[in-house]
């Protein structure tokens, strides 16, 4: 019998960088084997009546956080779902789609790991935590440019939002498996997307990569472009893996051998230099550029999905 889909969670606030995530890795996947959706596209009031009531969108009593259980469990069953649309644009909700699962579902939004049931239908959870600054840039970007809004309505929309942010948008950090946060070099620098380092959080309630090997008795490698240590966050031990935005091609090739050598279809990718497939940052200018720090997150985010795979192709032997 064949194995059920594999459901990898997305989940951050607004802008967090969600959509250039599941985009990358969908394209290492095949978009073909890949069904990406939205739980954002389960709000109960548009935005009209979001304004007349005084909610915010990333409020839970907002949401049809019932609905996304069940289409959740629905997904992970392999059968299809009736998957309701809302419009960023028009601020309105669109007729609702048909979809059926591919062999890997992912599910990005600002609620997917709210509740209990909700999270019990994820193979791996993803969490993004950028700086607030950010954030706060890239969703002026987004936000003037695709949805016609002006840079002081999405300042006041950030300060109006921040208290649910804070009540109920963070606090889902706890259970992901994989905290992802991409941040400038430095605190005084100017914020360019391409040359942004990437920190990955990796708590061990999925088995990891052993990148030990590679490191050298300080954590350290090849000119401390890429870090290996061992951290807390919200009060627990993880390990932690940083890597730089100036490290170089040949400075991240032994960390691509370790997940291509384990998963075996990663390894068309395995050669970042020339590869236009992953790791896409649109520079200032509009030419697509690549970041390696984005690439190999993209990469680790994958083999993951590919080990879960794997795991439940055994299962259903």
């Amino acid at each position: 019998m064949p194995s059920r889909p594999i459901i990898l969670g997305i989940v951050g606030d607004s802008a967090a960088g969600k959509t250039t995530l599941t985009r990358g890795i969908a394209q290492i996947l095949g978009e073909d084997q890949v069904t990406a959706i939205c739980t954002d596209d389960y709000h109960r009031y548009d935005r009209k009546q979001r304004k007349e009531m005084g909610i915010s969108a990333l409020h839970p009593d907002c949401n049809y956080l019932d609905i996304i259980e069940q289409h959740l469990q629905l997904l992970r069953e392999g059968k299809p779902i009736l998957k309701p649309i809302y419009n960023h644009s028009t601020g309105m909700f669109d007729p609702p789609e048909y979809i059926k699962p591919s062999r890997f579902v992912i599910v990005e939004g600002l609620l997917g790991y709210s509740t209990a049931f909700a999270r019990e239908c994820y193979d791996v959870m993803v969490y993004l935590a950028p700086p607030e600054e950010l954030r706060a840039n890239w969703k002026i970007k987004r936000d003037t440019r695709k949805r016609g809004y002006t840079e002081d309505q999405v300042l006041d929309q950030l300060k109006a939002r921040e208290p649910d942010s804070e009540a109920f948008i963070r606090p889902q950090r706890q259970w992901a498996d994989v905290v992802v946060s991409f941040y400038p070099p430095e605190a005084d620098e100017g914020v360019d997307d391409l040359l942004l380092n990437v920190k990955l959080v990796l708590r061990p309630t999925i088995p990891h990569p052993d990148f030990t090997h590679i490191l050298d008795d300080k954590g350290n490698h090849l000119g401390d472009s890429i870090r290996l240590g061992l951290e807390r966050d919200m009060g627990k031990p993880v390990d932690v893996l940083e890597i730089d935005g100036h490290a170089t091609q040949e400075q991240v090739q032994e960390l691509e051998r370790i997940l291509c050598n384990e998963v075996p279809f990663l390894g068309q990718f395995c050669s970042l230099e020339g590869n236009e497939d992953i790791g896409k940052v649109v520079g200032t200018t509009g030419e697509t550029l690549q970041s390696y720090p984005l690439a190999l997150t993209q990469l680790f985010i994958t083999y993951h999905m590919l080990k879960a795979d794997k795991v439940a192709q055994q299962l259903a032997a």
